[in-house]
């Protein structure tokens, strides 16, 4: 679906959207989201829904950069809780699951390491998965490059 339009749009629940709309009055392509809660997302979009990469940043603090796939978090990225723990590796639904590695806040990963497969936010098996790591790391890397630095056209 063709990008036709670029602007801004509020809505009457007070989110904001800024960037391209489709032709079928949809967000498209790159834009940036603002919610009255204070979570903001900054990257692509397709059919209106969060899609490719992006930055879904939480008021609490917690962020995620990566992938997203209609909406959730999917594919491979980064997420921070707001307590500093982080999770790198694949994501599912907007759950994670797939290869990856839990840090903790304290810098550690647990005892036993905290790096495998996770099944619906839960470790099932033990496996090093640095290949899947590095590739979370350069996505999540990759989204932040490319929207924080107009991520202040809203606020």
């Amino acid at each position: 679906v063709p990008i036709v339009a670029i602007g801004g749009y509020k809505y009457k629940n007070g989110s904001i959207y800024v960037g391209s709309w489709n032709t079928d009055g949809k967000r498209q392509g790159e834009g940036h989201m603002l919610f009255p809660n204070g979570t903001r997302y900054d990257g692509n979009f397709e059919n209106g829904h969060f899609h490719g990469n992006g930055i879904l940043s939480f008021a609490d603090g917690a962020k995620y950069e990566g992938e997203f796939f209609q909406g959730w978090f999917h594919g491979y990225g980064v997420f921070w809780r707001s307590d500093g723990t982080r999770h790198e590796g694949e994501f599912r639904g907007g759950k994670i699951w797939g290869l990856g590695l839990t840090t903790f806040s304290d810098g550690t990963h647990g005892f036993p390491r905290n790096e495998g497969f996770f099944h619906d936010c839960q470790m099932k098996t033990k496996t090093k998965c640095p290949a899947v790591i590095q590739k979370a790391q350069r996505i999540a890397f990759s989204a932040k490059n490319q929207y924080i630095k107009d991520s202040d056209i809203i606020r």
